[in-house]
């Protein structure tokens, strides 16, 4: 099978050319011969190249090699990342320094023989091989490094609506299909996304991770499709985006109805296309992922107000999973209490922690507006305040009021999480961050609840 690159072959000698293109051709996908450097430029902004055969000299009767220097130095400057490998025949040792201190990665003297060409340039190709792993390797560091506080570990529920869930899950998984999992804030979004990959036939391959609703406009395509040194202000590095990174694995579009309608434009090529060209550059590459997206919103809603592409939707959600709220699954309610109770008394010291029935089914009774992540919290806080074995309601005291002194008047949900709401800006005294924190809500969507109850 051919090694999968493209080898560009610069030469005044046609026979040089032919030559080299014959040896080459049965071994490496892609062989391109120029006998003049005037259209390296072209050539590399047209695609990409992973190793450059450069002469020394290209004028009759030169030697002295500053020709292919020049050419060198252009190379690493249009190209960072291509290989290039110096020919000359001239066997001069100080030539091949110069060459190396600028930037060759390795150095032919003509006439070579067959065996030597091809030992070469494969010792070049498994170089290049090296360095697009390790450069991928250090971004998915950083990227799983930054993501790791995230994960939130297993699904809980035996409720008949989880059961659906998990079935979907293990349905999808076994395929490479998109999908796009719907669901409040707070119903275990990520975790179904992270399910999907584990049960994959890529779990070995990274998951990558992206906030959309987190990303500002301007640094949209730098995050997702990479940039190249200098393309911008702060563009210190050549940089791959998060397709790049998740290349072989699973990558998963949380919060994707927050992105706008250009955005939308520039993620569907990539779809389409499967290939990915990073900013400040015109080299295209191709990516193989798994798809997963995730939101909050009703996306067929948006598309009738056309706040969101219907192509695009066709193209994220070839299989569509929903997750039910938590107060549509309160079977599950007090296996979650118990899980978190577990959890967050082993992280603070506090073993054999209980509720108590009453307590239980109160909280049983709770609509939860911000679902499992309200929960959690909430268990989080009862575990920290807690004076001893059993947690009590004064434990649960962010809530108590609309928790346990709820009447039938108000038993609305969307009167329960106003309610709420006003209670948590009010204990943070109109701190934004905190109360959304309090609430096991983000930002935005606590802006949005605000907005929707005038508050």
């Amino acid at each position: 099978m051919k090694k999968k690159a493209t080898i560009l072959i610069l030469d005044d000698d046609d026979d040089v050319l032919i030559t080299a293109k014959m040896i080459l051709r049965a071994h490496y996908q892609k062989i391109i011969t120029e006998n003049s450097p005037k259209s390296l430029e072209s050539l590399l902004k047209k695609e990409p190249v992973d190793i450059i055969i450069l002469d020394m000299n290209f004028k009759v009767g030169a030697t002295s090699g500053n020709e292919g220097l020049f050419w060198l130095r252009k190379i690493k400057e249009l190209s960072p990342a291509t290989l290039v490998i110096m020919n000359t025949a001239y066997g001069d040792i100080q030539l091949a320094v110069d060459c190396m201190k600028e930037g060759a990665t390795d150095f032919l003297v003509k006439p070579w023989e067959k065996e030597k060409l091809l030992a070469t340039v494969n010792t070049v190709y498994q170089l290049a091989l090296s360095e697009k792993k390790i450069e991928r390797l250090t971004e998915t560091k950083t990227v799983l490094h930054q993501d790791l506080s995230d994960q939130m570990g297993q699904m809980i529920g035996s409720s008949e609506a989880m059961k659906k869930v998990y079935d979907a899950i293990k349905k999808v998984a076994a395929t490479d299909a998109n999908v796009l999992i719907l669901g409040e804030n707070g119903t275990g979004k990520e975790l179904v996304a992270r399910a999907i990959h584990q049960l994959s036939k890529r779990k070995s391959e990274a998951f990558i991770k992206v906030d959309l609703g987190a990303i500002s406009d301007n640094l949209f395509e730098s995050e997702l499709f990479g940039h190249t040194k200098g393309a911008f202000t702060d563009a210190k590095t050549d940089k791959p985006g998060r397709f790049e990174i998740a290349d072989q694995g699973s990558l998963f579009l949380d919060e994707i109805g927050n992105i706008t309608l250009a955005h939308q434009a520039k993620l569907l090529s990539v779809l389409q296309n499967r290939q990915i060209t990073r900013v400040g550059s015109n080299q295209s590459t191709a990516i193989d992922i798994r798809l997963i997206s995730a939101t909050n919103k009703n996306i067929n809603e948006m598309v009738d107000q056309e706040q969101f592409r219907e192509d695009l939707v066709y193209r994220i959600n070839t299989i569509e999973i929903s997750l039910p709220p938590l107060r549509e699954r309160r079977g599950d309610i007090s296996l979650l209490i118990n899980h978190f109770i577990k959890k967050y008394g082993s992280k603070y010291d506090k073993k054999s922690l209980s509720v108590n029935d009453e307590v239980m089914s109160k909280l049983s009774q709770y609509p939860w507006p911000g679902n499992v992540r309200e929960l959690q919290h909430a268990v989080e806080r009862a575990v920290i305040m807690s004076a001893d074995g059993t947690l009590t309601e004064d434990d649960f005291l962010t809530k108590k009021t609309v928790t346990f002194n709820v009447n039938e008047a108000s038993l609305n949900v969307e009167d329960v999480e106003k309610q709420t709401i006003k209670q948590a800006l009010e204990k943070s005294g109109g701190n934004l961050t905190k109360a959304a924190k309090t609430l096991g809500l983000g930002r935005s969507t606590l802006y949005r609840k605000m907005n929707k109850y005038r508050l």
